[in-house]
């Protein structure tokens, strides 16, 4: 057990690399929230190969400044001292223009509108899983680890995401895979970085409770976290 268990981990060492998953076929989807997720205004299915800001043309009305590249006001919401419009592709709070960002099949683009204290707050959301897992960000994926105690619960999820399963305990994983850890108890979610905190970079979900929550399309749906 101990051997295969090492194996394992020498397997998760080794392939670290990002892969390109952009495709223009295919759809993506987009969600329009306020307060956090709170109140849901928008749900729709858009072409993939669209970028964010032509997603949201097609479902609202849509005011904007410099030039078509930032949102003011998404129907008659307009922002405000510090609330504002803000968007994620994937789970990540975006760092490019709407405009600039292309949606590739299976994405998810969510435009919230909330109050903040400063910009960079909230940069993951875990509403999105099972993004960034399976699609990453800006068009490229990152391996996935899934650390568990109980190997047998996860084999439907790492398939679906391509992921390596390590047991708990055996080690850490390489520093540029995307790591979900799951412990049993009452049911929680938070996405966070595991290195430097930008678009793209490493993540880990660490998840409490059953793994067959993991396996329902979106169960974190309008959620940034869940807390227990």
């Amino acid at each position: 057990m101990r051997v295969a268990a090492l194996a394992a981990l020498a397997i998760v060492l080794a392939g670290c690399g990002s892969s390109s998953t952009t495709t223009s076929a295919g759809r993506a989807t987009l969600w329009v929230t306020r307060d956090r997720g709170a109140q849901v205004l928008h749900v729709a299915q858009v072409p993939a190969g669209t970028s964010v800001m032509q997603a949201l043309d097609r479902v609202a009305d849509v005011k904007t400044r410099f030039s078509g590249r930032y949102v003011r006001a998404i129907d008659g919401l307009e922002e405000h001292g510090r609330t504002s419009w803000f968007y994620y592709v994937n789970g990540y709070l975006a760092d490019r223009s709407a405009a600039e960002y292309p949606l590739g099949a299976g994405d998810l683009a969510w435009w919230d509108f909330r109050k903040w204290r400063n910009p960079a707050d909230d940069p993951l959301v875990v509403g999105a899983f099972p993004q960034p897992f399976r699609n990453g960000y800006g068009g490229m994926r990152r391996r996935t680890v899934i650390v568990t105690s109980d190997e047998p619960s996860v084999r439907v999820l790492a398939r679906r995401l391509h992921a390596t399963v390590v047991p708990a305990g055996v080690g850490m994983a390489a520093s540029d895979v995307n790591v979900i850890e799951i412990s049993p108890g009452r049911t929680s979610a938070r996405l966070e970085f595991s290195g430097p905190a930008s678009p793209g970079a490493p993540v880990r979900l660490s998840f409490t409770g059953d793994p067959k929550v993991l396996l329902r399309a979106r169960p974190f749906r309008f959620r940034y976290e869940v807390r227990r």
